[in-house]
């Protein structure tokens, strides 16, 4: 017996920019006010500090132009983030279902997966410390806000892709009901 394929939705992945874009800005300035100055000059050392990871302390010297190789770092890891749940949430509904409650799941996933796998790999000299618990607190509750983005861009994304077209003739096109 032969059985046709079902037709998958699409997704919008334009939700996978949008969403990435507003999280590295809240990432950004979340930065910004728990561990840098609100100046010129604490702007440029976040993404600095981001530029770290493939510059190592060289970054620092850099000025603008590593500051800026820190700003597209950071856009991409966010949209990266977003684009993740959104392929997740393909194959683990609940993740879309429930944006709330697993977007911070996916949120303390995020946090310990840059600060323990990420960080650890990348030119950062550092480990994760629990020296300071109260900015750690903070960043795992920021990270889980994030992840509560994540979650709803990705739920957005499967919404708003184009849905194939409906079979004609079939009952439920009608209000009736269908067998599918």
């Amino acid at each position: 017996m032969i059985t046709a394929a079902t037709p998958r939705r699409s997704i919008n992945w334009k939700q996978a920019v949008y969403g990435g874009l507003l999280i590295a800005l809240g990432d950004a300035l979340f930065a910004i006010a728990v561990w840098f100055e609100w100046t010129t000059k604490g702007l440029t050392q976040v993404f600095q500090s981001i530029a770290v990871g493939v510059l190592g302390k060289a970054s620092y010297e850099g000025g603008t132009a590593t500051a800026l190789l820190g700003a597209g770092l950071h856009v991409a890891m966010a949209i990266a983030f977003v684009a993740v749940c959104i392929v997740l949430g393909l194959r683990f509904r609940l993740l879309v279902e429930k944006p709330v409650t697993s977007g911070l799941l996916y949120g303390a996933g995020l946090y310990v997966a840059m600060n323990f796998v990420v960080m650890p790999l990348s030119r950062v000299d550092a480990s994760p410390s629990f020296k300071h618990l109260d900015t750690m607190a903070m960043s795992v509750a920021a990270h889980m806000l994030f992840g509560v983005a994540c979650t709803l861009f990705a739920r957005r994304a499967r919404r708003m892709g184009s849905s194939p077209a409906p079979k004609r003739g079939k009952p439920s096109d009608f209000g009736g009901k269908s067998d599918d």
